[in-house]
């Protein structure tokens, strides 16, 4: 069981950055979020990940990019086993 809390870097105005934050609160599972628009140093991180979409969510094993509810309910049952 992995209780770190995952990284999500998002940006203002994203619908699937929405989404997946409502999904981890729903579920109970632990986050911080860095704003892509105010830090360009992990804006860049990012990129050079080859991530062209946000939110990219990071600390769950391989990292996503998108709202990805299948992750997410992987992160679930993991955190119960």
């Amino acid at each position: 069981m992995n209780d770190e809390p995952l990284t999500v870097y998002s940006k203002a105005g994203c619908v699937q950055c929405t989404a997946t934050l409502r999904a981890l609160d729903a579920a109970g599972i632990a986050y911080r979020v860095i704003d892509l628009t105010g830090d360009p140093v992990a804006l860049e991180n990012v990129k050079e990940s080859g991530f062209l979409q946000a939110p990219v969510v990071e600390g769950a094993g391989n990292p996503w990019s998108g709202f990805r509810p299948d992750r997410i309910d992987e992160l679930v049952k993991s955190r119960v086993a």
